[in-house]
């Protein structure tokens, strides 16, 4: 288990607020999982057109839900919210990985 300090799980509550529209969280239940298994499928040599198409893909998913939304991507403004997606979307599947930090 993760313990997110105060500033990150104010970055995760801001995540949380950058996410509410259920169309952009579908997109994001979709292109997260995408994203992040690319890295591993791109590992091997044999996998890594296939992982160049996940990876599209993902982001594909992210910007149309970000379209649904009407706010930009988190992590425009700060990078760390790639990992606090990933957290998120680990959440949204039943997979809580993290714990909030009580002083937040």
């Amino acid at each position: 288990m993760i313990t997110l300090n105060a500033e990150w799980t104010r970055l995760l509550h801001k995540y949380q607020d950058d996410h509410r529209d259920p169309r952009n969280q579908a997109c994001h239940k979709v292109g997260i999982p995408l994203i992040a298994l690319s890295f591993p499928v791109g590992a091997t040599l044999v996998g890594l057109p296939l992982a160049g198409a996940m990876f599209t893909v993902g982001w594909g998913f992210q910007f149309v839900g970000h379209a649904f939304e009407g706010k930009k991507p988190s992590f425009v403004d700060d990078k760390r919210s790639l990992v606090i997606g990933l957290l998120w979307c680990m959440e949204k599947y039943g997979l809580r990985v993290y714990e909030e930090s009580p002083a937040a």
